[in-house]
C-alpha cells in the first residue's frame, strides 16, 4: 500500500529519492483519503529552500486546508504544474501523478523519517 522506495513523516507526507540527489515530495494516500476531494494546491516557487519540517505549502480539499511540511531539507527544483488544472491527481494517484514538488536534497534524508512498514503501523494506530 505504501511504496517501499519512499520515506514518510508522521504528518503523512512522503519523500521518494530518485537516485540523482533529487526527490519527489507529496502527501500519502492516507492523508488524501482523510482530506477528501482535493480542490487546490498552494506550492512554493522553484528555487526556494526549506529545512526539514518547514511548511512549504497547503493542500485544500472540500473539507479542510492542510499545511504540508518538507520531509528533508532541500531546494525546490520543480513543481507538479499539472496540479494547477488537475488537483484531483492527488486523490487519484498520490504516489504517482499526484506528487507535489521535486527537491534537490541538501545532504542526507532526515533520519527521523519512517520506512513503509513503520508508516503503515502508524496509520493503523491512527485509524483505530
Amino acid at each position: 500500500m505504501y511504496p517501499a522506495d519512499a520515506k514518510y513523516t508522521k504528518n503523512h507526507e512522503f519523500i521518494r529519492p530518485l537516485g540523482d540527489g533529487t526527490a519527489l515530495v507529496g502527501i500519502t494516500t492516507y492523508a488524501q483519503e482523510a482530506m477528501g476531494d482535493v480542490v487546490f494546491v498552494d506550492l512554493p516557487e522553484v528555487g526556494e529552500s526549506f529545512e526539514a519540517g518547514a511548511e512549504f505549502g497547503t493542500v485544500e480539499s472540500v473539507k479542510t486546508v492542510a499545511e504540508i511540511f518538507l520531509p528533508s531539507s532541500g531546494e525546490v527544483v520543480e513543481l507538479n504544474t499539472e496540479l494547477e488544472s488537475h488537483p484531483e491527481f492527488i486523490n487519484e494517484d498520490a504516489f504517482g501523478k499526484g506528487w507535489l514538488i521535486k527537491i534537490r536534497l541538501a545532504g542526507d534524508l532526515n533520519p527521523e523519517l519512517l520506512d513503509a512498514t513503520a508508516y503503515a503501523q502508524l496509520v493503523a494506530e491512527e485509524s483505530h
